[in-house]
């Protein structure tokens, strides 16, 4: 018995009339038996007709929030599930209702850990930008500085100057950290019991605060962080790491994988900044040091007193940011001066007494700081800091030896101290 073949067309579509004649041929053929003629047109016909809805009929991502959803009903996920990628019980609730955003961090770890597709995470039908954007006057954020510091890199600004493209470039760069919900709430405006200069301007603090968050965003640490595993001997560790030749890239390396990034963002004019410390979407740590005294001593001490904060609990409730401007007295501040006793007493005997010596050779510093394992750029460092005299053993300090480890963006780490 013959069998009859249909006749079916195979060319590109390129009118809605060859689409739907396409259509008509595949439902026609699809149940077709295996090694017939029309079986194997079913796959070129599917081919056609996928490239020609490509073009012609394309569909938008699911919303994010809906993409989640779908996800957790697939695997029959609750809320408590989502806490590991997001962050608390609370926030997980709060990115569910749409009343805050997704960050970077948590899209890369619900698409890692959830595989959810990035490009569902990453759909523009987000909730626009936080109003708090609104209230800002962009052309008192120091871009030029920021610019330079590195922190609009890859902002398409084209051929015009970035002071005329000012708010166009901070949300470019809110954007990138996953909305306004992500800046910590406390980098917006100064607040008591930090220790910061009077002569902060609060757009330098707020924009400086903004690229540290980007650079968080992506370059998220290894490991998880656990709070009890901030124990004395991990402290330790860290120190004695100080002794190696790449010291602060060894730290670097440590803290990433306990969980804790550990970043260095040139300071912005009239910011006054050594260090901060924050806490980001689903409590990761990040510590941000300005280098803006490019020594070994001040590098380790600034390092320990910004962990000290975290280790003893400064960053809990509504705070979760702490900055230091290090040049200025703590007595004003109980939290400033138990982050200096941490950091004293981490890098060095609390019976400390070499700088009450009225002779004291380049040798006896070497010798006390390979004694107790620490760089003895630590020990003179903290001679010059106890005499007050910034010219004794100057030349152990380690000028010079911490930027090169902590290569910026922009152009580059300004040579001027301040």
């Amino acid at each position: 018995m013959r069998r009859h073949t249909m006749e079916i067309q195979l060319k590109v579509l390129k009118t809605e009339e060859d689409y739907e004649r396409a259509l008509a041929d595949l439902d026609r053929i699809f149940n077709a038996p295996e090694g017939t003629v029309e079986s194997d047109q079913i796959d070129v016909l599917a081919m056609l007709i996928e490239k020609y809805e490509d073009e012609h009929y394309q569909i938008d991502p699911p919303d994010p929030i809906a993409a989640i959803k779908f996800r957790m009903e697939q695997a029959g996920l609750t809320q408590k599930d989502l806490i590991p990628y997001i962050g608390s019980r609370s926030r997980v609730s709060e990115v569910l209702s749409c009343k805050r955003e997704l960050t970077l961090a948590m899209i890369r770890a619900l698409h890692v850990h959830l595989g959810i597709p990035a490009e569902s995470l990453i759909h523009e039908a987000q909730e626009p930008l936080s109003k708090a954007l609104d209230d800002l006057d962009f052309s008192q954020f120091p871009v030029k500085a920021m610019e330079k510091n590195g922190a609009f890199h890859g902002f398409p600004i084209g051929n015009a100057k970035i002071c005329d493209k000012a708010e166009e470039a901070i949300r470019w760069l809110v954007g990138r950290i996953g909305g306004f919900s992500a800046v910590p709430r406390m980098a917006a405006k100064k607040n008591d019991g930090m220790r910061l200069n009077a002569k902060l301007d609060n757009y330098a603090l707020l924009g400086w605060s903004l690229q540290v968050l980007r650079e968080a965003s992506e370059h998220p640490s290894v490991g998880r962080f656990k709070s009890e595993a901030l124990t004395d001997k991990f402290i330790q560790t860290l120190v004695s790491l100080s002794v190696t030749e790449d010291g602060p890239h060894q730290a670097r390396e440590y803290l990433s994988k306990a969980g804790i990034t550990l970043l260095a963002v040139p300071h912005l004019p009239h910011t006054y900044l050594d260090g901060a410390v924050f806490l980001t979407e689903g409590n990761r740590p990040v510590i941000a040091l300005t280098l803006r005294y490019d020594r070994l001593d001040n590098f380790w001490f600034v390092l320990l007193h910004e962990l000290g904060h975290l280790k003893l609990g400064h960053l809990s409730g509504d705070r979760s940011w702490i900055a230091d401007d290090l040049d200025l007295a703590s007595s004003d501040s109980k939290q400033e001066q138990d982050a200096d006793r941490f950091a004293s007493s981490a890098l060095l005997p609390t019976d400390f007494d070499l700088d009450t010596k009225v002779r004291l050779s380049t040798n006896e510093v070497v010798a006390y700081a390979q004694d107790h394992g620490v760089h003895p750029a630590i020990v003179a460092g903290r001679i010059q800091h106890r005499r007050k005299d910034f010219r004794t053993f100057a030349n152990l300090v380690g000028r010079g030896e911490v930027r090169k480890h902590f290569p910026v963006a922009g152009a580059g780490w300004s040579k001027k101290e301040s």
